[in-house]
């Protein structure tokens, strides 16, 4: 596999895999179409919020444009959810192998990951995705997809190169990028980011890893599963600090026996480079100290892509930190433009830019009024075990309800098919307020796919007591959240209710 310099990371190393993504998602011999007319749609971004802009526009008959200056599919197939998905789902068989005489199953001669295997496994099933990404199916759809830097010059006015754009409306969707860290040298140092970590075809025998939310947790996971050494550096108390407490510690305990070490509230320094290594200056509790590493990733959030492309000019309010403003509707501070995904939503997710583009095509075509504020949104980090979320923390609904909040929890532990399958940790904790849900967490495994449950639940306006009602098959670790409803119902059954019952009961008799 070789590296060749003239290009991108994304494309790195040479391999028919990323020859195969790059003819898809970045194909050098593209020639930009000619506009026709002023067009009821300009999407500037091709991730998944603007792919699914542009593809449902265009299927409602709009005549619609799409503008990207990188590679098609966005973070989320090139250097996001889907090569990072496979990196895990590699990892969790390694661990499965070396786990299995706890099952009476024996593997002989142990467990040896092939990570340049693995790698090109992932760029393998990354570039059969990227079809669906194309730029020849979007052509193919009657988009005119045009593939170079954007800007607005005025209101209703983008460029690419020198073609000029007329629209009636237009949406940006230009998606974020890793957050640089201020740290003295690790530039220098060559620090990778999500954009750069899956080019790799050697594993690093030592890795540090400065952030443990969701990308830093599932990263060191990964990386120690396969082999590494790996530190996980976070400057707040614990592990996914915004996320449940208990629900942390059980991740911080898989990361641990996994051979992750985690080191909280602590200060890098500087870091630097010492021949092929690279050391990290670290201050903890007071002390300082040097420790060195073989590569560094950076994953400490994401940052909005609204420089260049002239949001000035076409009087579009914005923040480099939180990205473009907009309204319940979606739409700036132009009337013309809406802006959609991880450059304007609080939420940045795959998932939130597909349900915005969803909103945004009936606001900018057709006035509608939909707003995004009363969307409920669930997330997931995909370490083992998984840890899913929707709605409040619990300390959000006591700040919020006082008293009033309601909070059940259901181990896994005591659920039969968690113990037959040997994965009994976890839980399933659910807060109400009279019986309405106002969010939960599940940490175990498939807690990515049992939240949903809840969330259709929230959706719906399905009280706490309906899950109790839901036939769930046996044994399933979904039961856990029936007995969820279960304890909630019999809150409902106070002492009077009691006395009343056996009143009944005897007169009865």
């Amino acid at each position: 596999m070789s590296q060749t310099t003239d290009l991108p990371p994304l494309f790195q190393p040479d391999t028919d895999a990323n020859r195969e993504l790059r003819r898809n998602v970045a194909p050098g011999e593209w020639e930009n179409p000619v506009p026709e007319g002023r067009y009821n749609l300009v999407v500037l971004g091709a991730g998944s919020g603007g792919l699914v802009t542009a593809a449902a526009a265009a299927g409602l008959g709009a005549k619609v444009a799409l503008i990207e200056r990188h590679a098609l599919g966005g973070d989320c197939l090139n250097v996001g959810c889907v090569p990072s998905k496979a990196l895990l789902a590699a990892a969790k068989q390694a661990a499965a192998v070396r786990a299995a005489g706890e099952y009476g199953v024996r593997v002989p001669g142990g467990t040896k990951v092939d990570f340049p295997a693995v790698m090109e496994r992932m760029r393998r099933l990354r570039a059969g995705i990227a079809p669906h990404d194309s730029a020849k199916r979007f052509r193919d759809l009657g988009i005119d997809v045009f593939l170079g830097e954007a800007r607005f010059t005025d209101a209703a006015t983008v460029v690419v190169g020198e073609t000029e754009l007329k629209f009636a409306k237009a949406v940006v969707a230009t998606g974020g990028r890793a957050i640089v860290l201020p740290i003295p040298g690790l530039a220098e140092a060559g620090a990778l980011t999500n954009e750069t970590i899956f080019s790799l075809t050697e594993l690093p025998q030592r890795l540090a890893i400065i952030g443990a939310g969701p990308i830093g947790c599932e990263m060191a996971q990964a990386f120690a599963r396969f082999g590494s050494k790996v530190t996980l550096f976070e400057a707040e108390c614990r592990i996914l600090p915004r996320e449940d407490g208990e629900a942390a510690n059980i991740v911080r305990s898989r990361l641990h026996a996994d051979g992750v070490q985690s080191i909280c509230e602590v200060n890098i320094k500087k870091a630097e480079c010492a021949g092929d290594a690279r050391i990290l200056h670290i201050e903890k509790g007071g002390e300082a100290s040097a420790l060195e590493f073989d590569h560094i990733l950076v994953g400490v959030g994401r940052a909005p892509n609204v420089d260049g492309i002239g949001l000035e000019d076409a009087g579009i309010r914005f923040d480099k930190r939180t990205g473009i403003e907009v309204d319940a509707t979606l739409r700036t501070t132009n009337p013309r433009v809406f802006a959609i995904g991880d450059v304007a939503m609080k939420y940045k997710f795959t998932h939130m830019a597909g349900a915005t583009a969803r909103l945004v095509i009936q606001n900018a075509l057709f006035k509608g009024r939909k707003r995004h504020t009363g969307l409920i949104v669930p997330w997931c980090t995909y370490t083992q075990p998984e840890l899913a979320h929707v709605g409040l923390y619990e300390h959000e609904a006591k700040e919020r309800f006082g008293d009033a909040v309601q909070s059940f929890t259901q181990p896994f532990d005591a659920m039969d098919r968690s113990i037959l399958e040997g994965h009994r940790e976890g839980f399933v904790k659910v807060h109400a307020v009279k019986g309405r849900i106002v969010g939960a967490t599940i940490v175990g495994e498939h807690a990515g796919d049992l939240i949903s449950e809840i969330t259709v639940a929230m959706h719906a306006g399905r009280k706490l007591g309906t899950l109790s009602k839901v036939i769930h098959p046996y044994p399933t670790v979904a039961e856990a959240i029936q007995r969820i409803g279960d304890a909630y119902n019999r809150t409902r059954f106070t002492p009077l209710v009691q006395k009343l019952f056996a009143m009944w009961l005897a007169w009865t008799r």
